[in-house]
């Protein structure tokens, strides 16, 4: 497995090998052995899947602690810009992001920790996956409004189909007031 380390502690993009021949393909999606020799959680407890037509955007999502998620993030198909957002109020790159190319003609994935804020847009009619570190528990469920301008994340689309769920999620200085980005 091929590893893009990142700015920020712990945020990954992975690509498996890939096997192909005359019938097609195979690849390991996720590995125990390899997670652990690349130091990352392997206690995953809740696997998700959602399909988004072009344009759609969601996020940028969060649990808070004690119900924060790490996430393994992959595309079945499609393509999707993928964003995370570090929210550890400790670290150097807090209140930075990084963005991973999701494509499913890749197969590559992202490992993002707990204390990230998490979204996607999709590029095109799109199937992601990802793998949970915690169980969702909606009483500690947060988020960041996708447009943020202090934040002033790039997403590549004008004019995003976004849930009214997102619409109405505060901005970052709601969330953290005496921090400045």
């Amino acid at each position: 497995m091929l590893v893009r380390k990142t700015s920020m502690e712990g945020l990954v993009e992975l690509r498996p090998r890939i096997f192909e021949d005359e019938r097609g393909l195979f690849f390991e999606s996720y590995n125990e052995a390899i997670f652990e020799s690349l130091g990352l959680p392997t206690g995953f407890v809740q696997d998700n899947q959602s399909f988004s037509v072009k344009g759609v955007l969601r996020g940028l999502h969060f649990q808070n602690r004690p119900y924060a998620q790490g996430k393994l993030v992959r595309v079945i198909s499609g393509k999707v810009l993928d964003v995370a957002v570090d929210l550890r109020e400790e670290s150097p790159t807090f209140g930075k992001y990084e963005t991973f190319l999701l494509d499913a003609a890749l197969h590559n994935m992202a490992y993002i920790p707990e204390g990230f804020a998490h979204g996607f847009v999709a590029l095109e009619d799109s199937v992601f996956s990802y793998k949970c570190t915690n169980v969702y528990h909606k009483a500690s469920e947060s988020g960041i409004i996708w447009n943020d301008p202090d934040l002033d994340i790039d997403w590549g689309v004008s004019n995003p189909i976004i849930s009214e769920k997102d619409q109405q999620l505060p901005v970052f200085q709601v969330l953290y007031p005496r921090i400045a980005v």
